[in-house]
């Protein structure tokens, strides 16, 4: 399926198509189960650790043991720091509890977001215990900026790289619906591949082979008149200040109201209401 965010209001309205997708893996159209055939060649699709940093695998452990200890989970949230921001309580601007407490709490959700990663990590957490014996209902997947910014893989390969996640989540959760959502905008240098992965996104993500897989593009709701609105990004009040990547607690919320109509569709529960809190307010203190 493809979801298409065309207009935007803070009741989060989405119009959109949901049609049914393809599934891609490493360029090549796979049956779904498919294996992943990794392309040593291409970064992107070759699993990769990062048990040398301490905290990634202290994270990977603990993640593990709360898949083991809550094998009901019915959402899952996996990508990179802006879905691992969600265990962040840094008022104003970067506490995201509120938000994930009001959209995913309620829902069994387990946040299998790690700050720096790549489709590459992905692949390894996957085959690393993190969705083991899990049967959820939907996997929001945000993943790939990483790749294109950080790394400097091409367009291409992060493109493989996301088809290769899709499959292998396809593999692993045969009855589980996927939500794959568009890198978000960005002001790093990287921002014009990430246009180009995310026309790819849509092209190949829009032909009607896999009904268990949904396409969202939600970045229009971090421009105001054309521009990239760089007040629902926390990056540049950073010291130093760098380029707009992670959005704010207010564009968290946003992102997260832009996507639950297609999120409450997936899971076949009631949509949640928005906040009545107004939006450009919502993470003052």
């Amino acid at each position: 399926m493809r979801i298409l965010l065309k207009d935007f209001c803070v009741s989060a309205v989405v119009a959109g198509v949901l049609c049914s997708v393809p599934l891609l893996a490493v360029g090549q159209v796979q049956p779904p189960g498919a294996a992943v055939v990794a392309d040593a060649q291409n970064p992107a699709v070759v699993p990769t650790d990062r048990l040398s940093e301490g905290w990634w695998a202290a994270r990977h452990k603990a993640i593990v043991a709360e898949v083991a200890s809550h094998p009901d989970a019915q959402l899952l949230l996996i990508g990179d720091s802006i879905t691992n921001n969600y265990d962040k309580t840094e008022p104003a601007n970067q506490d995201f509890q509120p938000v994930w407490q009001q959209y995913y709490a309620a829902r069994k959700a387990l946040n299998l977001g790690f700050s720096g990663d790549t489709t590459a990590n992905v692949l390894w957490r996957l085959d690393h215990g993190e969705v083991q014996g899990l049967h959820p209902k939907l996997a929001v997947v945000l993943i790939g900026t990483n790749n294109t910014g950080f790394f400097g893989e091409t367009a291409e390969e992060t493109e493989k790289g996301i088809d290769a996640v899709i499959a292998d989540l396809r593999h692993r959760l045969p009855e589980t619906k996927i939500l794959l959502m568009g890198i978000l905008p960005t002001a790093l240098p990287s921002r014009e591949r990430n246009f180009d992965v995310n026309s790819y996104l849509s092209s190949h993500y829009a032909g009607g082979e896999d009904p268990l897989v949904s396409y969202i593009d939600i970045g229009v709701v971090f421009y105001a008149h054309g521009e990239l609105d760089s007040s629902l990004f926390y990056d540049p009040t950073l010291t130093p200040p760098r380029p707009a990547l992670h959005p704010t607690a207010i564009g968290q919320r946003l992102m997260a109201s832009a996507i639950e109509p297609a999120v409450a569709r997936l899971m076949g529960d009631a949509p949640v209401k928005p906040s009545t809190t107004p939006i450009r307010d919502a993470a003052q203190p």
